[in-house]
């Protein structure tokens, strides 16, 4: 078997790429990446060029793939590094170019060695391909991020230096309803989200869930505005382009749940998660007008809903954000790999990973002291 960067997803195969992916994970999915490549998303002027990893055999079998892409910056990936680079950069060395193995702007668990089954020697052959990457190109380092368990034991079998995070994940004990979710609540927290709920149907916002064809074009006109909205108030940048959504709208609609709120006749307010048949990832959220509780109640209480309803065993909710613990998403380990070519620069790296790795448990753990449910749940 060998290994060959491609620089579109659209030249391997879609039924090829998505035979590796397990767990229907969609953000994986073939659909999902082209959509970022040709919606202008990723690609030229953005600082990230695709270069995705292959595995073929000699027949030109895909055995496996790493999605992966050379970076110019550090934004857009959720594990931040601009401290390492600024460090390597006062040093005298060169951070940028770099080789980042992931998801473009989803900071969503999942697996990034694909493989298809159990395939160790296309797992090895995969981490020995990037770092051979990193030396042909002559890159400063290879970042693989939000890892699986699995990927992540790879990765450090192979000396690779690991990266822990938290993330906010909901988890379903079998509730039937969200009044038993909220039931297994300490009282004062149970009063207040239901307090929190019961505002925005006093103000008479209405919470409308749609997925697969109820989408129409006019909601994506309305959840980008929403979008560009979230970006300005948060001085951060438009990644994702407004041709993005059209392509997953077109080819992913049934992997898709918008959540539209409707306020005197007009919607003011969305939130856009992908699920599979286990999780509903939460994504991107925004208003045109501001409520007290409406992001808690788009982004969360409907989520939370929808995952009972519909038996799904979590909620990822994505990067940061303390608020989440108060309304049932507990801290969740997250890992990424990473490799250094320069050797001193590696031993000073680890030497942080491990400070901080330690750092991030304790955090972890006195975060879960938090937690809104009984003692005795």
């Amino acid at each position: 078997m060998h290994i060959k960067p491609i620089q579109h997803i659209s030249d391997i195969a879609e039924a090829e790429w998505n035979r590796l992916i397990p767990d229907h994970n969609p953000f994986l999915r073939h659909s999902f990446l082209a959509a970022l490549e040709t919606s202008g998303s990723v690609g030229e002027g953005t600082g990230w060029d695709s270069l995705h990893l292959a595995l073929f055999d000699e027949t030109g079998a895909l055995h496996g793939a790493l999605p992966s892409y050379i970076k110019h910056h550090s934004y857009g990936e959720y594990v931040f590094d601009h401290s390492w680079a600024h460090g390597f950069e006062r040093a005298g060395g060169q951070y940028y170019p770099k080789l980042v193995g992931a998801v473009p702007f989803t900071p969503v668990p999942g697996p990034r060695l694909l493989t298809g089954t159990d395939n160790d020697e296309a797992t090895q052959a995969l981490i020995h391909g990037t770092k051979g990457l990193v030396d042909t190109l002559s890159l400063s380092s290879a970042h693989v991020n939000f890892i699986t368990a699995d990927d992540r034991a790879a990765f450090e079998q192979a000396g690779w230096i690991i990266r822990k995070n938290v993330q906010f994940h909901w988890h379903n004990r079998d509730y039937s309803d969200f009044d038993d979710f909220l039931s297994h609540f300490a009282s004062r927290k149970r009063k207040n989200i239901r307090k929190e709920r019961q505002s925005l149907k006093s103000e008479g916002v209405r919470f409308h869930r749609l997925t697969g064809a109820d989408i129409t074009p006019s909601h994506w006109d309305k959840f980008y505005h929403f979008y560009l909205a979230t970006i300005d108030k948060k001085w951060g940048g438009a990644y994702l382009t407004r041709a993005f959504f059209d392509q997953i709208g077109a080819t992913m609609a049934d992997d898709i749940l918008l959540v539209m709120a409707e306020y005197d006749g007009d919607i003011i307010a969305g939130a856009l998660n992908l699920m599979s048949p286990e999780c509903l990832y939460g994504r991107n959220w925004g208003c045109a007008l501001e409520l007290p509780n409406l992001h808690f109640e788009t982004c969360y209480y409907q989520a939370i809903e929808f995952a009972i309803e519909t038996g799904r065993r979590r909620v990822e909710a994505g990067a940061q954000g303390m608020h989440k613990v108060q309304r049932g998403y507990l801290p969740q380990i997250t890992y990424s790999a990473h490799y250094i070519q320069h050797d001193g620069f590696a031993d000073a790296v680890r030497r942080f990973c491990e400070m901080e790795n330690r750092a991030v448990e304790e955090e972890a753990q006195d975060i879960a002291t938090l937690s809104p449910f009984r003692q005795a749940d």
